[in-house]
């Protein structure tokens, strides 16, 4: 009965120490892939191993609609003359209506005044209207915006001009307040369809074409087009340039890195090129402060919305920045625009 026993009780033991290693190896293996499915480098396993990189059309549709979701269009007739409009945040555009003209000629009858206003980082961002200024050799850097504008009018289809410009009073409320610094500047669109910002340096009225009194801005536009309140970023610290490469398939076509400066709000900042040898987008003026905390932000198209991913950085000397399709999200316009909105 003794030798009976003490067999039942092996065989016993040995059942129990095969589940616990059964249960280990279990635990073991669960734990491996978990550790893989989190590897931003691995796409495998990221939700995203079926993902087509995005044309350069289908990213280009979802930046033209958040642009369109921004339009504001107006409707007036020539017979009133002297116009004035008031935007949804409050900004009163003036125009005088005998000054239209189409090809030369003066025109009456039903026009179409299509106007968009920018405040935010979020919207530059969707909408493809980073804050870069022009230096005087051409490089680019960032611009603090009160705003950016743009004003078309049309009849029929047909864009028209203006022979003695039109007026922009703007809040200073929807600007951060008021800044004498500021001044007016005009928006020039590239081959690749990003804009860059030209300073208004002088104009008929020797005021650069704008003026503060009181709580307002007032911008004295030439022409329509796309016009902003701006002043140079400034920052004293020794300056780097700053490199990203994005996920692999994706390029300046079909994607886009922005830069968003902690603690300056209105402004947004863009690597505009493009090394297609070594996959990297570039800030090559050498204008990003050593230091710097900031926010890198990767973004591209994925059926009709927003793929993203956002990196917070301190900025150190030639550094190159790397995103993995694996680590991005895909959400709504509308949800992108607030989380770029709420970054510091």
């Amino acid at each position: 009965m003794k030798t009976i026993k003490n067999i039942h009780i092996r065989t016993h033991t040995k059942r129990i120490l095969s589940k616990n290693l059964f249960s280990l190896f279990a635990l073991l293996l669960m734990t491996s892939i978990l550790a893989t499915s989190c590897d931003p480098t691995d796409d495998s396993d990221s939700g995203s191993q079926n993902e087509e990189p995005p044309t350069a059309q289908e990213f280009k549709n979802i930046r033209d609609i958040a642009l369109n979701n921004h339009t504001q269009l107006f409707n007036f007739n020539t017979e009133d003359v002297y116009i004035s409009l008031i935007s949804e945040n409050g900004v009163q555009i003036n125009l005088n209506a005998n000054c239209l003209t189409d090809n030369g000629n003066p025109v009456s009858g039903d026009i179409t005044l299509e106007y968009i206003e920018i405040f935010e980082k979020g919207s530059m961002l969707t909408t493809n209207k980073p804050t870069m200024g022009k230096l005087p050799n051409g490089d680019k850097a960032l611009i603090i915006t009160g705003g950016e504008f743009f004003i078309e009018v049309t009849q029929n289809g047909t864009i028209l001009d203006t022979n003695c410009g039109l007026q922009l009073v703007i809040p200073t409320s929807l600007t951060g307040g008021s800044d004498p610094d500021m001044s007016l500047w005009t928006g020039e669109m590239d081959a690749d369809g990003n804009l860059a910002w030209d300073e208004v340096e002088d104009n008929t009225n020797g005021d650069g074409g704008l003026f503060l009194e009181g709580e307002n801005y007032y911008g004295i536009l030439e022409g329509f087009g796309w016009t902003n309140v701006d002043k140079f970023y400034n920052d004293p610290r020794p300056k780097t340039t700053l490199q990203v490469q994005p996920p692999a398939g994706y390029n300046n076509q079909n994607s886009a890195i922005y830069l968003s400066y902690d603690g300056e709000l209105p402004a947004l900042a863009q690597l505009d090129t493009y090394d297609e040898t070594l996959n990297l987008f570039s800030e090559h003026y050498g204008q990003i402060p050593i230091g710097l905390e900031c926010h890198v932000i990767f973004v591209s198209e994925s059926d009709g919305e927003w793929r993203y991913s956002i990196k917070p950085v301190t900025i150190v000397a030639n550094e190159i920045i790397t995103f993995y399709l694996g680590e991005t999200t895909v959400r709504t316009e509308a949800s992108l625009t607030a989380l770029i909105n709420d970054l510091p």
